[in-house]
């Protein structure tokens, strides 16, 4: 099953994310196949502001679970997360 993990970042916690990008990118890469997609969200400055993160999980306690790990998440950069099932409904990833 797929889960999506949407997060806004606190106000005023850019050099929080960018402190802490390099350990985040590196637990995204430890999750090998399990994930699916990952990126910022980016405010009209274009400067990051939120995450989102799509992984392969065996449950919504399984996925939570894994986001928890996330350093941004240990961090507490987050303000708010929505964790929700998802679908891919349609892929044009290959453009």
């Amino acid at each position: 099953m797929l889960y999506a993990l949407i997060a806004h970042d606190k106000p005023g916690h850019l050099s929080l994310r960018q402190e802490r990008r390099p350990e985040h990118l590196k637990h995204l890469e430890s999750l090998g196949d399990r994930l699916v997609l990952a990126g910022p969200f980016l405010d009209h400055n274009g400067d990051m502001t939120g995450s989102i993160v799509v992984i392969e999980a065996e449950s919504y306690e399984a996925a939570r679970a894994e986001f928890e790990r996330d350093p941004f998440f240990i961090a507490g950069l987050f303000d708010s997360i929505t964790i929700k099932r998802w679908h891919i409904g349609i892929n044009n990833s290959n453009k």
